[in-house]
């Protein structure tokens, strides 16, 4: 059985690290995205996961210097996303030091986007990134930064992603994220009993037992923004309290 991964995520607004509350971004937490990423490098991170959620792309020079950068910082590989719309997108995040790319609204807006960006690059450089959010007691997938509701059901969209050859789903809970009241584990059963491929959990974790809990219910590795930011050697003490609940970690 592989190893469960651990993996901080860094949110970037206009080249900031901030604080997403199911997917509002107005409180930035490090100035400079380089300080955290020193931080991770010492606590024994498995990955890391750096998202660009800036409401346009007039600033996206500072998200790829903040990708050049911690690409040479970072000990371990390296997952980046956010604004991807074009294979030639892909190739160059993966110039600057990516080792994979996730991708979403275009994804769901054209998913031979998949296909191709799989062909190119290998199912292992592909994560498609699913947001899911209830709307009238049903769960939908959402694009757009959280702006556009879909009629997608999420376990559809997981399976098909797959299909087209995605390498790894990356499930966000939007009415999770940021609330500290644990992953949508429901959720997470759903989608991970439907594919064959990893899915990470991302969203609302905010104690070690929500990472056990995340794992247990399905997910091949845990991710998290918050609770790594503000606890002091948060990943070493989060793969203590997995290792005894009984949880392999890497």
């Amino acid at each position: 059985m592989l190893k469960k991964r651990l993996i901080p995520v860094l949110i970037l607004r206009d080249g900031q690290v901030v604080q997403s509350i199911q997917f509002r971004h107005t409180n930035v937490i490090h100035w400079n995205p380089v300080t955290a990423v020193d931080f991770f490098n010492k606590w024994a991170v498995d990955e890391i996961l750096l998202l660009d959620v800036s409401r346009t792309t007039e600033n996206r020079q500072k998200f790829y210097d903040a990708v050049h950068t911690l690409s040479a910082k970072c000990f371990v590989p390296l997952t980046v996303g956010g604004w991807v719309t074009s294979t030639e997108e892909i190739r160059k995040l993966l110039r600057l030091g990516a080792d994979k790319v996730s991708v979403n609204t275009q994804a769901v807006r054209h998913p031979e986007f998949i296909s191709e960006a799989a062909q190119i690059f290998g199912s292992q450089c592909i994560v498609v990134s699913i947001d899911v959010k209830k709307i009238d007691g049903a769960r939908r997938v959402v694009i757009d930064r959280g702006r556009e509701i879909t009629e997608l059901a999420p376990v559809e969209w997981a399976r098909e992603a797959e299909k087209r050859g995605a390498g790894e789903i990356f499930l966000t809970s939007i009415d999770h994220d940021g609330t500290r009241s644990g992953y949508d584990l429901e959720l997470m059963r759903q989608v991970s009993h439907a594919v064959s491929i990893p899915v990470i959990a991302f969203g609302g974790a905010f104690a070690w037992e929500h990472l056990a809990e995340g794992i247990l219910a399905g997910a091949e590795a845990c991710a998290a923004a918050n609770v790594f930011h503000f606890t002091e050697h948060s990943t070493k003490k989060a793969k203590e309290h997995l290792r005894k609940a009984g949880i392999e970690v890497r």
